[in-house]
């Protein structure tokens, strides 16, 4: 097997070997197939989150027939378990003899452009000993996701220091934990806390979901109907991925259009799929109806309604109400009630990371990304040769990255068709003169990980090309029609 540390200079260096990375790294031997590429991961195996989160229940939030690749048939349910996602990015790294260029162990401390070079130039740690390397490449290719997977987000309660249960962030789950018997309470609502509630309910004495505020669920059943009619006619594993991939598309389209054009009636559809799988006498109202606009966060699928069947027979309850302090033996609610617990997950977000907590810098000088500005969200003002893959708030993450892999390749064939060794967006005078916006619109999107990182990210402007839109539909006709001859590409 070719050892891809024996040449440290490539044309392309991928940093991430998650779903991104896997994809960017697919796309570019399918159609660049002329490029040397490695990917470097920090981790010791492929998968990203899917390997670094391993709490109870660990799945998908979204169908896989679109959070899998567009060029690999998901043959699976549509929600799938975090070893199934691995069992099918490992299928694609074998498949595509994508293991030999990737190299684990490998941390990038900084990224270094030198413009007279055309090279980045990246600082490496090799984590089993320690030696500091230098790889180098022509472009890169930022594949990392955005989660700080070191460290979850745990607000600061009152009091947390006196708890003599135990405590612990999903990112951070052992496999030596025991809950089995014991009372649990989960704080937080969103889709983690729906995939561990109805994964230890069994195990568990009890479990309450302790929420601030509801957030809102799709419940279903966890199969695809047209997916199931299109292989009683015996079609192609291609076509039924393709068909089905299409008809999810067009339903979560049509989904999100009715949020924002009637508001009113996607919240009743959405609480009523709720309401379908508890008591009549149930208080929806109280646990299940949030305050803000559909999709103003991310919705989580429910597969089956797990976590509603779990209330309805009892070994789950929800609490809505706020946190005053944690004391000896619980929590003590704003509310004056009082919580008994021996053991305590903290489902409460995570921090965001950006382009990996790595050190950038152009010409010796050091980038902050919080004075840039995004281009469509995959590139950046001022910073040479160098594509960052973030996706879709609601759709699949991976939609995205194959849009991604497509436009890369383009403008690689591009500058190499041309003699450029270099391709940089650049603002106009013009366009130098807007107000800067933060990364998303509050009023649209507003997660609590965005909200704390704002200050972090890239900015926008008015202009829909210097913003991501989160639009698969708009980008899925725009980016492929990007004239790479016209501004705001600026070659050398």
């Amino acid at each position: 097997m070719k050892n891809p540390d024996n040449l440290l200079n490539y044309d392309v260096i991928i940093v991430g070997a998650g779903i991104s990375g896997i994809g960017a790294a697919y796309h570019l031997k399918d159609q660049c197939p002329n490029k040397s590429f490695i990917i470097l991961e920090s981790l010791d195996k492929y998968g990203g989150t899917w390997y670094t989160h391993t709490y109870p229940g660990i799945r998908s939030d979204s169908d896989l027939y679109t959070f899998g690749y567009r060029f690999k048939p998901w043959i699976g349910p549509p929600i799938a378990t975090a070893e199934e996602i691995q069992d099918y990015l490992e299928e694609v790294i074998e498949d595509n003899d994508i293991k030999e260029h990737i190299s684990y162990n490998r941390h990038v401390n900084n990224a270094k452009w030198d413009s007279e070079s055309s090279l980045w130039t990246l600082e490496v740690e090799e984590k089993e000993t320690g030696e500091i390397k230098e790889y180098s490449s022509n472009f890169l290719w930022m594949c990392q996701g955005y989660y700080d997977h070191e460290k979850g987000y745990i607000p600061d309660w009152e009091g947390i220091e006196n708890f003599k249960g135990q405590l612990i962030h999903p990112q951070n789950w052992t496999e030596n934990i025991d809950y089995k018997d014991k009372e649990v309470v989960v704080i937080g609502s969103g889709a983690t806390t729906a995939t561990i509630v109805p994964a230890m309910a069994p195990d568990c004495k009890h479990i309450t979901v302790l929420q601030r505020s509801p957030t809102y669920f799709i419940p279903g059943m966890n199969q695809q109907k047209v997916a199931n009619f299109l292989r009683f006619f015996k079609l192609k594993e291609e076509w039924v991925h393709s068909l089905t991939r299409l008809y999810i598309l067009l339903l979560q389209r049509w989904f999100v259009n009715k949020t924002f054009k009637h508001p009113e009636k996607a919240k009743k559809q959405l609480i009523d799929g709720v309401r379908e799988y508890l008591d009549p006498d149930y208080d929806v109202e109280t646990h299940f109806t949030p305050t803000y606009r559909p999709w103003r966060q991310r919705i989580a699928f429910v597969p089956d309604g797990d976590i509603f069947q779990g209330i309805k027979s009892g070994k789950a309850s929800m609490v809505t109400d706020q946190i005053d302090r944690f004391e000896e033996d619980g929590i003590l609610l704003k509310s004056g009630e009082e919580i008994k617990t021996d053991f305590v997950i903290s489902a409460t977000g995570f921090n965001l990371s950006l382009l990996g907590n790595i050190d950038f810098y152009v010409d010796n000088q050091k980038v902050d990304f919080s004075k840039k500005v995004t281009y469509r969200g995959m590139m950046i003002t001022d910073i040479p040769n160098m594509l960052w893959i973030f996706g879709y708030f609601r759709a699949s993450w991976t939609l995205r990255v194959d849009l991604m892999g497509d436009f890369v390749c383009r403008l690689l064939k591009y500058m190499d068709s041309n003699g450029f060794t270099s391709a940089t967006p650049f603002l106009s005078d013009k366009e130098l003169k807007e107000p800067l916006q933060t990364w998303i619109d509050e009023e649209n999107f507003n997660p609590g990980y965005l909200l704390r990182s704002q200050h972090k990210l890239p900015k926008r402007i008015k202009d829909s090309c210097w913003q991501h839109t989160q639009d698969y539909w708009e980008e899925k006709k725009d980016i492929p029609s990007i004239d790479l001859a016209k501004a705001p590409f600026t070659y050398k």
